[in-house]
């Protein structure tokens, strides 16, 4: 399906770009940094990593498992590459990482899959208390004003067109993290200004 959509998904790309930012600045990556982009779709993860100027990570590998989504990425800095893969089984050998980031993917997908690309991004990681995965979701918050009939919205638009939307549901992964053996530390709720969004970085549970 993503192929099909590949030349079309720059169009909307400006409805992620606030969570995106808000999700590459809550995972304070450093200069020395590796970060794997899980389902880097046409790259607009990397770009906003690239252009932290000095703060920029060293290496940055971009996965998804659509060719042409990858076809659309467009240069990338010295050390940084793409890679053909699916997030629950990433190319990738164990620990390679020092952030991974996996944006707009969790909410298309059956709590199984979900389960297991939160297990691709822990064995990802580097041991250590400074490794961190940061998810972004489509997601409306119920408890305040207007939030449950944004909510309700999104459901009824996936439930209408689910091919276009490629299973999408609101979702607030905190219950998957915990289940996949990661502790949220951090939460960021975008209910505007694009699409309704929850960033959530989260370390691997002792």
């Amino acid at each position: 399906m993503w192929d099909a959509h590949a030349s079309r998904y720059g169009a909307q790309e400006r409805h992620e770009r606030r969570a995106i930012d808000a999700a590459v600045r809550i995972a304070a990556v450093r200069p020395d940094d590796t970060v794997v982009d899980l389902a880097t779709g046409t790259g607009a993860v990397l770009r906003a990593l690239a252009a932290g100027g000095d703060a920029r990570p060293a290496v940055a590998i971009g996965v998804d498992r659509s060719p042409q989504m990858l076809s659309r990425v467009g240069a990338l800095p010295a050390g940084w590459s793409t890679s053909k893969g699916d997030a629950r089984c990433v190319p990738l050998p164990d620990g390679v990482a020092d952030v991974v980031i996996c944006s707009y993917l969790l909410h298309l997908l059956a709590p199984s899959d979900r389960l297991a690309v939160l297990a691709e991004a822990r064995r990802l990681l580097r041991p250590g208390v400074s490794a961190r995965l940061v998810v972004v979701t489509v997601w409306a918050d119920r408890r305040v004003p207007g939030g449950r009939a944004l909510h309700r919205s999104l459901v009824a638009l996936a439930a209408a067109r689910p091919a276009a939307w490629g299973g999408l549901r609101p979702l607030d992964p905190t219950a998957d993290l915990r289940a996949a053996a990661f502790t949220p530390a951090r939460r960021v709720v975008l209910p505007r200004g694009g699409y309704p969004s929850l960033v959530i970085r989260a370390r691997v549970s002792a």
